[in-house]
C-alpha cells in the first residue's frame, strides 16, 4: 500500500467533522487531564526519522502546564542512553500521549521540544527532595483527546483479565547476550532493584 487513496479503499473516508476536535492550545479540559495523568509516553525521532518511545511518569500532574502552548516535563535519574534526548537536540517535533489509570481516553500533544536545565525550573519540577535533572519544554502545536476503543478492547484497566505477573530479568538478559553466568545475572537484578529503591 503507497497511496492515501489505497488506504482508503481499505478503512474508508474520514468521519465528516472528527477533525474538529483538534485544537493548537491547551483548553481546560486538556488541563485537567494532564493535572491527573501519572503517566506519559514521549515519541521523539532523529534527523532520519528513526523513532524512539519513551515512558515517564510520576506523581499525578508531574508535567507543569507553564501556559497554554507550554509543556514542562520533568525527566529523573533513569539509565543515561538518553535516545529522546539526542533525539530532540536534532528533531525538535516531539508527540506526547498522557494516560490516567482506569480512564479509558487518552490526551494526545503534539509539538516541538527542546531541552533546558535551568536551576529554578529543575527545583520547581522536584520529586522526593531531589530536583529534576532536566525538563523538556514542549511548545504545543496540536492537543486532542483519543477514544476509548484500544482500552476497552485490551481491556488494559481490568485487573481480573490481567493475568500472571511477568517479569523481565535484565539480569538474564545481559547473561543471555554475553555468555555471563547465572551469578552474574542474579548480581546485576539486584543492583536495579536496588537502584528502583533508592534512585527514583
Amino acid at each position: 500500500m503507497q497511496t492515501e487513496e489505497a488506504l482508503r479503499e481499505v478503512i474508508g473516508e474520514e468521519i465528516p467533522g472528527l477533525g474538529k476536535k483538534n485544537e493548537p492550545v491547551l483548553n481546560e479540559f486538556a488541563v485537567d487531564f494532564i493535572a491527573r495523568a501519572p503517566f506519559l509516553v514521549l515519541s521523539t525521532a532523529d534527523d532520519q526519522g528513526r523513532l524512539d518511545a519513551s515512558p515517564k511518569g510520576d506523581a499525578p500532574g508531574f508535567v507543569a502546564v507553564e501556559d497554554e502552548q507550554t509543556l514542562l516535563i520533568p525527566d529523573r535519574l533513569g539509565n543515561r542512553l538518553a535516545y529522546g534526548h539526542r533525539n530532540i537536540l536534532v528533531n525538535p517535533h516531539v508527540g506526547v500521549l498522557f494516560m490516567i489509570p482506569g480512564t479509558t481516553e487518552t490526551l494526545r500533544v503534539n509539538g516541538k521540544a527542546s531541552l533546558t536545565a535551568d536551576p529554578d525550573l529543575l527545583q520547581r519540577l522536584a520529586a522526593r527532595g531531589r530536583p529534576a535533572v532536566l525538563v523538556i519544554r514542549v511548545e504545543v502545536e496540536e492537543v486532542f483527546f483519543h477514544c476509548s476503543k484500544a482500552f476497552l478492547r485490551s481491556k488494559l484497566w481490568q485487573p481480573d483479565v490481567w493475568g500472571e505477573r511477568h517479569k523481565v530479568s535484565f539480569g538474564k538478559l545481559y547473561a543471555k547476550r554475553n555468555n555471563a553466568s547465572e551469578e552474574t545475572a542474579a548480581a546485576i537484578d539486584e543492583a536495579i532493584e536496588r537502584d528502583y529503591r533508592e534512585n527514583l
